[in-house]
């Protein structure tokens, strides 16, 4: 595809994945400078992704509302799965801590 940026495409290998697309959908390179990302955390209510760096042993924190990416909590143990629980908190998993 033209202008696409490396490591944004994607290919649909079951079609039951298509009815997941709507119009015209691509990939969006929303930040760089991460090793190895992981484990995003969505917060609608406040418009922001949390999600893990974990060779350089911090979360990070993506703002919907301006762009902007600024570290969440470092060090976070080496964190890896998150997830947001009925009551819109954080759980996390860390390697380091083994919990």
């Amino acid at each position: 595809m033209f202008g696409q940026i490396d490591g944004t495409g994607f290919e649909v290998l079951d079609p039951r994945f298509e009815s997941c697309f709507v119009g015209h959908t691509r990939v969006e390179r929303l930040w760089t400078g991460g090793r190895w990302l992981e484990g995003p955390a969505w917060f609608a209510a406040g418009r922001y992704l949390v999600f893990s760096d974990i060779p350089n042993n911090r979360m990070m924190r993506y703002d919907d509302t301006n762009g902007h990416t600024s570290v969440f909590r470092s060090p976070s143990n080496n964190s890896n799965g998150n997830t947001v629980d009925n009551q819109g908190r954080l759980i996390t998993c860390e390697h380091l801590t083994r919990r």
